[in-house]
């Protein structure tokens, strides 16, 4: 198994940033193929963006130029660079461990407009 822990969510005005970081620990993490996914109240969980182990990315289209995707397998951490922030950003952000199917607890992003 893997246990994942994210960080860094916040509230911040439209038009900010913020960095989520999600440590990793319990498995090889450079082996290991990770993403974000978002849910907003009363809304389905959505794929925000995702990595594989050779640093490939992935972006959902309501993001894409706005956000990165990064991982530091020295320090066994995924990163999510969001910039531009929208009030639909508004939402609990999770980290996602693609090889074992785990989900962090999630870290709350809330942007005010």
């Amino acid at each position: 198994q893997v246990q994942l822990v994210e960080s860094g969510g916040g509230l911040v005005q439209a038009g900010g940033s913020l960095r989520l970081s999600c440590a990793a620990s319990g498995s090889t993490f450079r082996l290991n193929r990770f993403a974000w996914y978002r849910q907003a109240p009363g809304k389905q969980r959505e794929l925000v963006a995702s990595i594989n182990t050779a640093g490939i990315t992935n972006y959902a289209d309501s993001v894409k130029g706005r956000v990165t995707i990064s991982r530091d397998n020295a320090k066994s951490t995924v990163y999510l660079q969001m910039n531009s922030l929208k009030p639909e950003d508004t939402a609990i952000y999770y980290c996602y461990n693609s090889n074992f199917a785990s989900w962090g607890q999630g870290t709350q992003v809330t942007v005010s407009s």
